[in-house]
């Protein structure tokens, strides 16, 4: 009980029936410690997030400015004139809409594959008894340590066995099968109860389909922050579409795109940072649709220190 509901209480002493209110026990200045240090960390997260932003600010501005005036010296936030019109030079100015296109297609086949192969593998791994499970696990999670760039030409040379150079299926399969999503996926499964799948098996549910009618119904949030972290990783990825693509026009991504606007004669700083600030509202409305998935996932999973 608090000491704010004790301190309001009456008790009746037992010599005389008289009633009379309890003593305070120090519960004032307990409450004004809570608030005081919930006041500081309020003030401290609105600090972080402000010096966050102050980047993604003065980048927006800076799109705004004309393109000689984005490094004059003193630095200013706002230039002679708002040119809104670089953030439709932008689109005049390359193939921009097939780069957004592309990272749009390549992005979202990639994130499916990845929650596909991730979820099932991380089932397999978590909740399915098999000889030599952990010992496989436990190769599959050293492949982390394999630094991508190691594996650039290995990759670059099975693509060419494919035939898939300069393709959407270089671009995609590549980075679908990595073991973080499994790993993730595994340590979710491993904390839902077991008792909810042996009573579905007990129904005479097999095991493909407790998997799909009760385990994946209960992981929405798991899946959420997989498909955000992949998503991101694919919409942010650079060296590897550089180096499978051969006809950036018709099959560069948009990190690739943004690379364009520099070139022998200079580069268009200002081009850039719109193109830059285009490039940042499809992952900013998906981390705001998928925020309580993201929050619940991460504290939940293998993330939040389980």
């Amino acid at each position: 009980m608090s000491t704010d509901v004790l301190a309001t209480r009456a008790v009746v002493t037992a010599e005389d029936g008289h009633v009379e209110p309890e003593r305070r026990t120090g519960g004032s200045s307990e409450t004004r410690g809570s608030r005081l240090r919930l006041v500081f960390a309020h003030v401290t997260i609105y600090i972080a997030a402000a010096l966050f932003m102050l980047p993604l600010v003065y980048a927006f501005f800076s799109a705004l400015k004309p393109n000689g005036e984005i490094f004059a010296m003193p630095p200013r936030l706002l230039g002679s004139e708002l040119r809104w019109a670089n953030f439709v030079e932008v689109f005049e100015y390359g193939p921009f809409w097939t780069y957004i296109g592309n990272s749009v297609f390549t992005s979202v086949a990639g994130t499916l594959v990845v929650l596909v192969v991730s979820t099932t593998a991380g089932y397999a791994f978590g909740r399915l008894r098999w000889k030599g499970r952990d010992a496989v696990f436990v190769l599959f999670l050293a492949t982390l340590m394999v630094p991508a760039e190691v594996l650039v030409i290995p990759m670059f040379q099975v693509m060419q066995w494919f035939g898939w150079v300069d393709s959407y299926p270089a671009l995609i399969f590549p980075f679908a099968f990595t073991a973080f999503g499994t790993f993730l996926m595994r340590q979710f499964f491993r904390g839902i109860p077991y008792e909810l799948e042996e009573a579905a098996r007990v129904d005479g549910a097999g095991a493909v389909r407790s998997f799909l009618q009760i385990i994946l119904p209960l992981s929405t949030s798991a899946v959420a922050v997989l498909a955000v972290f992949t998503f991101l990783t694919f919409w942010n990825s650079y060296l590897w579409p550089l180096i499978v693509t051969v006809d950036l026009n018709a099959h560069g991504t948009l990190p690739i795109g943004l690379a364009s606007f520099s070139g022998l004669t200079g580069t268009r700083w200002d081009l850039q940072m719109a193109a830059s600030i285009i490039s940042m509202v499809p992952t900013t409305i998906l981390v705001i649709a998928l925020q309580k998935h993201l929050v619940k996932g991460i504290a939940m999973a293998g993330l939040g220190g389980r």
